[in-house]
This record gives structure tokens, C-alpha cells and sequence, in this order.
């Protein structure tokens, strides 16, 4: 009897086994982890939902800006049933909701949705990470929701990171204290301790660490090109996808030393006088301060440790992860009114505006976004628009890695316009980065609705997730998209190739040949890339 306990406890001790408790499904409601045992949810159609897992401590007193440190055990079954809290931030954009257990400094939670039955299938496994510009957003956003890609076959996760201040601000003192001589980046570092939780855990929930694919938009997409490009992450990951930007041009890493200068004029303006001090601060104190006119901007920064070198030059080195990649962008990614404000659509003031903005290389970029006539205006400009803020860092991404990473590149070019509004939504229109605008006044003006994709419009077609936006009055022809693009994606998370049964064949980009593109819309083709020159220009422009 007594050996026989021994076997029992040693059994119940391995990662993936734990009492038998189950769902309708006869898959086990718990398993056991690294650090303790989960009991999570039986979702519809036999899926299993674990919520509000720990990945690492809760980043607060003197571990607030310190890398995260390993989640400490638990002894008893520990609920997975609900989305743990968010990361510390202010109400930004409109097109955000969000399911979570709150907003507080300790937010470092991760979520899981899986298909398996067993912790013996080894099935591809999804890692995405939320946008919002590193100062927003979560995993518990219903546009992220994993069920429907754990439906395709996939373990799916959404992993939370700090964000702004908390995620991102660097201090000679915490360069000083830090064991790597670095600071700043503890969002990026918090998405890593997520993947090396993912390498440790995945098996026990059916998933396989060796085909971990990791995803995001917009700050999700530049995180996922910083985990290929730090050798950190590099090694943790089997494939990647990016929708709509890189830090090679978007968010773009800052010096440490920059950094630090940011940090110390941050803690000048709260009036602390230590690193002790500014800890000691309400995180509700310091979040708030980051609202008064004149607070710096907390960036990533090539700070010696995550980034060794600045992102191009590891990719152009070829040492980033060498793994296949599919990334594009939207065609309304902004609009023409931030290359010409209120200026109305003319040859005449789009040049004056392109030469506001560009000085003496006006003339140069003007060969290349060249409207024939008045008409033309408002795509010429949306174009540039969509280029400076998002287009051009994942062109150069995608390029780079195709010539450098010695895997697949795939390019997509989303077209899809989403549909007109619910009744129920009056005389709301779409605002930044597809939110909401709702006009007090019924009888202002409303805007025209954008004529092809913006930024994050894509999302919710991608993830399968249509039905969790009641905003918009999706069609069949929404579904038919959403049905191809989510086909396309769980396709390379699984083989590391989007191309599958009743799909447009998608070709790979080849180096020194013209760079195939997949059009992404009700009917989706292949296509050739059109505009390699104003890449090139912009990419000249930036050295």
C-alpha cells in the first residue's frame, strides 16, 4: 500500500495528469502544470477553455520594471474559469472591450483554448498576442477569443503584457540593478516568459512545443517580429504571422540611452527622486500621470539584452528565428486626411502637403505616388498614408526575412472593406483603428464610409470571430472571407504553409523575383506586388 502511494503522488506530479475529473466530452476539465493544477471550462462542441493562467509573478512592489520572474507553485486546484485582470491602462480606443477581470498592475495571465482530449495529440499550437499601440488592449478581447481556431485543429492561446509606463520605461537605475545590465522592454520580456511557459506546459493541454506559431496586430505584429528578432525567443517559436506592422518602421526601438533619458524626465515630472520612490507611487498615480500634456512616449529600446543590436541589423546578419513567415497589410491602413488634413483632394495640395512633409525629397517621393488627376487624390494619398504608418515596416519585414531567413515568406494585401453598420448603432461611424465615433448631434454630418480595409479591420475574419463584433451587419459575403482567411492561417500554423484544399494558391516570395502577394477579399487571388519602388524609396528615405 504504502509503494503504491509513492506511485500515486509521483504520478499525479507530471505535467498533463491529475484527478480524474471530466467534461461531457470525457476530456479532462484538470490538468496539471509546472506549477499546479488547472481546472478549467467544457466549452461547446467538446473544447476546453482554461482562463487566467499565471505566467509569471505579479510585476508589483520591487518587481515592478524587473523582468518577470517564474510563477510560483500553487498547491490546491486552482480555477482557470475566468479571464484574469488587464494590464494597467487608459480607456484609448474605441474598437476595444474587454472581458477581463479588471485593470490592475498584476495582470501577467495567459489564456487557453484547445480541442484535445488527451494530453497525447501534439496538436500546432497558436500564440497571439493583442494590438494597441503598447499603451492598450488584452487577451479577454473577443476579437482574440480562441475557440473558433481551436475548432480548426489548434491549441490556441492569448497571452497579457505590461503596457506603457509599466511595460516600457527605462531608468539608469533599473539599468544599473538589472542582473543584464538592461531596462525597458518588460512588455517584450513578458511575451517571452509566456512562450517558455507555452515550451514547458503546451504538451498537458495537447498541444506540441516543437510547432508553436506565434501571431498579433498592429503592437502584436511589431511584438511578434521583436520575439524573431531577440535571442531570447527566437529558438521558442516554429512560424510566425504579422498582421500590419514591424519594428522596422513601426514603433520603432529607441536607444537605451533615449530610454533612460525618458524614464528620468518621467520621474521628474511625479516628483520622485529614486527608483524606491517612483515604486512606492500608486500604480493608479503613475498610470495617471502619463495623461499630462508633455509625458514622454515609453518605446521599445535596443537595450543590449532583448535586442542585442537594432532589429534590422539582425535581420539583414540573418540571426533572427529562422522560420516560415506570413505577413501582410490593409488597404485603408489611415487615411488621406493625415497626409492632407482638411486640405480639400487636389493634385495641387496633395503636392503642397508631400512637400510639408518631405522638404528637398518631395520631388523624389512625387515620381512614385503620382495621382494623374484630381480624381485620383484620395487613393494616392490613402496609399502614402497607409505606407508611412504601418505598410512599409512590414514590407520591409517580410522582404528582409525572404532574403535572409532562410524559410517561406508569404504576403498578403487585405481588401475587404467591412459592411455598412447594425440599425441599433444610429448614426455612429467608424473612428481610429475601426472604433466606434457614435455624434451626439443626429443631424451632423456623418462621414463616408472608408472604401477598403483599415487598420484592424482584418481580425475578426482571421480568428474566426465575426459573431463577437455586434457593431457591423456581417453578410455572407463577410463569412466567405472570414472562411478563406481563417482557412489560409490555420493552414500555416500547422504546416507552415497557407496554401490547402479549395484556397487560391498562395507562392512564397523568391529574392530577386517579382514578390507574389495574395489579395485577400470576397474573391481572393494571387497578384504581383506592384509598388516594390516606393518601398525602396521609403526604405531609402529611413537610412
Amino acid at each position: 500500500m504504502k509503494s503504491y502511494l509513492i506511485l500515486l503522488v509521483a504520478c499525479m506530479s507530471l505535467p498533463g495528469l491529475a484527478p480524474a475529473q471530466t467534461g461531457k466530452s470525457g476530456a479532462p476539465l484538470r490538468v496539471q502544470t509546472a506549477n499546479g493544477t488547472l481546472e478549467g471550462v467544457q466549452e461547446t462542441g467538446g473544447l476546453r477553455s482554461f482562463k487566467g493562467i499565471p505566467f509569471a509573478q505579479p510585476p508589483v512592489g520591487d518587481l515592478r520594471w524587473r523582468e518577470p520572474q517564474a510563477p510560483k507553485n500553487w498547491t490546491s486546484v486552482r480555477k482557470a474559469d475566468h479571464f484574469g485582470p488587464r494590464a494597467m491602462q487608459r480607456a484609448l480606443f474605441g474598437d476595444m472591450n474587454f472581458r477581463s477581470d479588471g485593470v490592475k498592475e498584476d495582470c501577467l495571465y495567459l489564456n487557453v483554448w484547445t480541442p484535445a482530449k488527451s494530453a497525447s495529440e501534439k496538436l500546432p499550437v497558436l500564440v497571439y498576442f493583442y494590438g494597441g499601440g503598447f499603451v492598450a488592449g488584452d487577451g479577454s478581447e473577443p476579437r482574440y477569443d480562441g475557440e473558433s481556431m481551436a475548432r480548426q485543429g489548434i491549441v490556441t492561446l492569448t497571452v497579457n503584457y505590461r503596457l506603457g509606463v509599466f511595460g516600457f520605461m527605462a531608468h539608469p537605475e533599473l539599468t544599473k540593478e538589472s542582473p543584464n545590465k538592461a531596462s525597458g522592454n518588460y512588455g517584450l520580456l513578458d511575451q517571452q516568459a509566456a512562450l517558455v511557459w507555452v515550451q514547458k506546459n503546451i504538451a498537458a493541454f495537447g498541444g506540441d512545443p516543437k510547432r508553436v506559431t506565434i501571431a498579433g496586430e498592429s503592437a502584436g505584429s511589431t511584438s511578434v517580429s521583436a520575439q524573431m528578432a531577440s535571442p531570447l525567443s527566437k529558438n521558442l517559436i516554429a512560424g510566425a504571422i504579422g498582421e500590419s506592422g514591424s519594428l522596422m518602421g513601426t514603433l520603432t526601438p529607441t536607444s537605451l540611452a533615449d530610454a533612460e533619458a525618458m524614464g528620468v524626465k518621467f520621474a521628474s515630472m511625479l516628483g520622485a527622486n529614486s527608483l524606491a520612490e517612483l515604486r512606492a507611487l500608486p500604480a493608479e498615480q503613475v498610470l495617471e500621470a502619463t495623461a499630462k500634456p508633455g509625458t514622454p512616449r515609453f518605446s521599445t529600446c535596443v537595450d543590449g539584452y532583448f535586442f542585442p543590436k537594432s532589429v534590422p541589423a539582425i535581420f539583414k546578419a540573418g540571426e533572427q528565428a529562422h522560420v516560415p513567415l506570413l505577413a501582410g497589410w490593409n488597404s485603408e491602413e489611415s487615411g488621406y486626411k493625415s497626409i492632407l488634413g482638411n486640405e480639400e483632394p487636389t493634385v495641387a495640395n496633395f503636392t503642397k502637403s508631400v512637400e510639408k512633409l518631405y522638404g528637398d525629397k518631395a520631388p523624389e517621393l512625387l515620381k512614385h505616388y503620382v495621382p494623374a488627376s484630381d480624381a485620383d487624390v484620395v487613393e494616392v494619398a490613402t496609399a502614402l498614408a497607409g505606407d508611412r504608418f504601418i505598410g512599409f515596416s512590414t514590407w520591409k519585414w517580410a522582404d528582409m526575412h525572404s532574403q535572409t531567413g532562410g524559410k517561406p515568406v508569404y504576403r498578403y494585401f487585405y481588401t475587404r472593406p467591412r459592411p455598412a453598420m447594425v440599425p441599433e448603432m444610429g448614426n455612429a461611424t467608424a473612428g481610429l483603428a475601426g472604433g466606434v465615433v457614435r455624434n451626439a448631434d443626429p443631424s451632423a454630418p456623418r462621414q463616408a464610409p472608408p472604401k477598403g480595409a483599415v487598420h484592424s479591420a482584418e481580425i475578426e475574419y482571421a480568428m474566426g470571430n465575426l459573431g463577437s463584433n455586434k457593431v457591423y451587419a456581417w453578410t455572407p459575403d463577410d463569412e466567405k472571407v472570414s472562411k478563406t482567411m481563417q482557412a489560409f492561417f490555420a493552414n500555416f500554423i500547422k504546416t507552415g504553409n497557407p496554401n490547402g484544399a479549395g484556397l487560391p494558391t498562395w507562392n512564397a516570395l523568391k529574392p530577386g523575383q517579382p514578390a507574389p502577394v495574395m489579395r485577400i477579399d470576397v474573391d481572393s487571388k494571387a497578384d504581383i506586388e506592384t509598388h516594390r519602388d516606393r518601398y525602396l524609396l521609403l526604405d531609402s528615405m529611413m537610412k
